[in-house]
């Protein structure tokens, strides 16, 4: 006779607490569903075919993806509009215009400069410029931008954009291939939006540009990205010296503080101030 054994009971009341998940379990999910679950610790998932590289390999690295995200908004925010964004997106619109794409521009607040679009590599003739001066006029021209899918890229300016109509806009980029940015001042990061990804932009003293990625999907970006940055037109004039005017700037404070340590008493030295924005 054969005697099977019982396994044993467990307490009344008691339940088994389940494992955590771990790698194993991962593993165990189908191909497709991978990219598709993420943890909010983990910079997002997103496909290659989603995302189109920014030109910054130190921007790409902490972009989900790798890029800037397709079938999606992306905001750009700067205290100065106008002056920044062509220095930050231009090497993402260079293989736009080199593969026959447009570049639909809407409603910028100064007039885009050919001779320096031309140096950053963009061809004039692959730019379209739409003036509309009414902020209702320029909504509703993006969103038609948008649904139309026709465009390789699209920079719209809306500073009065309301939180209801970036979302009616991101909705719409769902079906759109190309890029659209949206470009904001910076005051505007204290509001809600839509968009999935945010940054903000700045100048350095050494013609750098800092960015700071204020929404995106995974964890919260800390510190700033310094993305070296020479406007195209000035970086064949300008000397090693001028292209670091933090030095210069050392060099002509150094005098006034050892003037001031001799008599022991330390001057006040001015903060250091940005040199203005330059297209």
């Amino acid at each position: 006779m054969q005697l099977a054994l019982a396994p044993a009971l467990a307490p009344a009341g008691h339940h088994p607490s389940p494992e955590p998940p771990g790698p194993a379990q991962d593993r165990a999910l189908p191909d497709d569903l991978q990219t598709s679950v993420w943890r909010g610790s983990e910079l997002g998932r997103t496909a290659s075919s989603a995302v189109s590289p920014s030109g910054w390999a130190t921007l790409d690295s902490e972009l989900p993806g790798g890029g800037w995200p397709l079938h999606a908004v992306t905001e750009v925010l700067t205290a100065q509009p106008g002056v920044l964004e062509w220095r930050l997106l231009a090497p993402a619109l260079r293989p736009v215009v080199a593969s026959g794409g447009q570049v639909v521009v809407v409603g910028p607040p100064r007039h885009p400069h050919a001779p320096g679009l031309a140096l950053e590599g963009l061809d004039d003739r692959q730019l379209v410029w739409i003036q509309a001066e009414k902020p209702a006029e320029r909504l509703w021209v993006t969103e038609q931008l948008i649904r139309s899918n026709a465009a390789g890229a699209i920079v719209a300016w809306l500073p009065h954009a309301r939180q209801e109509q970036l979302r009616r806009l991101q909705v719409n980029a769902a079906g759109c291939e190309g890029l659209v940015f949206l470009c904001r001042p910076e005051a505007a990061r204290h509001e809600a939006s839509a968009a999935p990804l945010r940054v903000v932009a700045s100048v350095g003293l050494d013609w750098e540009l800092h960015l700071q990625i204020v929404k995106r999907r995974g964890p919260a970006h800390e510190g700033q990205l310094v993305l070296p940055s020479v406007p195209a037109g000035l970086a064949s004039v300008l000397t090693p010296r001028l292209r670091q005017p933090s030095l210069l700037l050392e060099e002509r404070l150094a005098p006034t503080r050892e003037a001031g340590h001799a008599v022991g008493r330390p001057v006040a030295v001015p903060a250091a101030r940005p040199l203005a924005a330059v297209r």
